[in-house]
């Protein structure tokens, strides 16, 4: 018998996706970079890598928090940055021709600035090798800093995202203790005042024990701190150490949810079983252009 109901069965690759796939591990190794596809255990890995598009993960692949919903591996960089993985960023998105490209990162409480000058500088190489691409960019928390939100903020960045994760009760149960419903609540509103007319985004997980009344709370919360655009999808369960999956939410009710978040006033929705953060992000995008 399936763990996964029906709706949730992630499909085999055809031999066009399997050769996508194939080609960006290929890429990824050759210049020794990371996505979240890999890390995160993310349930769209074929859909994406086979249309050679992926989320890159900046500043490594180990964090120093450990949420109770992530697959990450979680531990100690001691303090060490790779100087050289903007450039090969930048010439891997090229290579690949990529229009639109979302980067995200580990969080890094060992570094001062929490890693944010080299998440911008990241930024900076790609908008100059590549012409005309858009970039989204899925933020850590930073722990609230400011001064690293004014640092991203300088960047030609087009979309700035942080998830929330979860509602309000449950966020002490399953986020690291560093991080929190309000601080996240504040780096958002903190984003929306310093970006101008571009977009904010924030992503919820459900599945984990939260109600209806809950996610109608969370949806007013983030438009109230400017969150433009929202996603929402199931929580899998990525490893045997994490919180496990209170109930597997039918399709039918995630056109509930997202008929709820539609009402509040977002510019655009995501809503479904295997929706995830940066999934079809560009078609997010223009929709909230568009509004």
């Amino acid at each position: 018998m399936s763990r996964h109901p029906e709706w949730i069965r992630v499909r085999a690759p055809s031999p066009s996706e399997a050769d996508g796939m194939r080609a960006m591990r290929d890429l990824l190794k050759r210049r020794r970079l990371a996505t979240v596809c890999q890390g995160a255990v993310c349930p769209n890995a074929v859909e994406c890598w086979g249309a050679r598009t992926a989320t890159f993960m900046l500043l490594g692949d180990v964090c120093t928090r450990s949420c109770q919903f992530c697959g990450v591996a979680t531990g100690d960089p001691g303090g060490t940055i790779d100087r050289d993985e903007p450039e090969r960023l930048a010439a891997a998105i090229d290579e690949l021709g990529l229009r639109y490209v979302v980067l995200t990162s580990v969080d890094r409480d060992d570094l001062p600035d929490g890693g944010a000058g080299l998440f911008a500088e990241a930024i900076d190489r790609v908008k100059e090798r590549v012409d005309g691409i858009l970039v989204e960019v899925l933020i850590p928390d930073f722990g609230g800093d400011p001064a690293a939100l004014d640092r991203l903020a300088t960047t030609d960045a087009d979309v700035f995202a942080h998830n929330v994760e979860t509602v309000r009760r449950l966020t002490p149960a399953l986020r690291d203790r560093r991080a929190g419903y309000e601080q996240s609540l504040g780096v958002l509103a903190g984003l929306s005042d310093r970006i101008g007319d571009r977009k904010v985004k924030s992503g919820l997980m459900v599945g984990l024990g939260e109600t209806r009344p809950e996610i109608r709370e969370t949806f007013a919360d983030l438009r109230d701190a400017g969150v433009d655009v929202v996603t929402i999808g199931q929580y899998l369960r990525p490893n045997v150490r994490s919180a496990t999956v209170e109930r597997y939410l039918p399709p039918a009710e995630f056109d509930e949810i997202a008929a709820v978040a539609e009402a509040v006033g977002f510019d655009a929705v995501v809503c479904g079983p295997l929706v995830r953060s940066s999934y079809h992000a560009l078609s997010a995008f223009t929709q909230s252009c568009a509004s």
